[in-house]
């Protein structure tokens, strides 16, 4: 008696060991855990996307602080922002809760829940170029 329940035990064991084995193959077909790409041999091709640029990344960083307007400030003729710039724009915009520099220090990316167009805008706009980002 003690030996044929060794035996059936045994023959227990090797078919569950074996539906597990099977069922490790074939069941996870949808994932790949080696990296490769699987739609190569299919001439699929999949693209990295490209990396994203400074500014890109600062307005995405400016983006999450979930600010209503966004404005984007850069010179006129094109220079990098200074001291004096920097301190026209608080005191012209002080309802700007976030600004960051990019693009060497060229533009600078505002963002607030204030409506600036009923603020200082017309001010703002005579020394700087001045691009609406709002919901884009």
């Amino acid at each position: 008696m003690l030996t044929t329940m060794n035996t059936s035990c045994r023959l227990i064991l090797i078919l569950l060991l074996t539906s597990l084995l099977l069922f490790g193959l074939t069941g996870c077909r949808g994932s790949n855990p080696t990296g490769t790409n699987q739609g190569a041999n299919s001439g699929s091709s999949v693209s990295s996307p490209s990396p994203q640029t400074q500014f890109e990344r600062d307005l995405q960083y400016v983006r999450n602080g979930s600010f209503t307007y966004i404005f984007i400030f850069s010179r006129k003729d094109g220079k990098v922002l200074d001291k004096e710039d920097g301190a026209f724009l608080r005191k012209n915009a002080p309802q700007v809760v976030d600004m960051v520099t990019t693009d060497g220090g060229k533009k600078a990316i505002a963002g607030t829940n204030f409506n600036l167009e009923l603020g200082n805008m017309e001010l703002l706009k005579s020394r700087f170029v001045v691009e609406d980002y709002s919901g884009k």
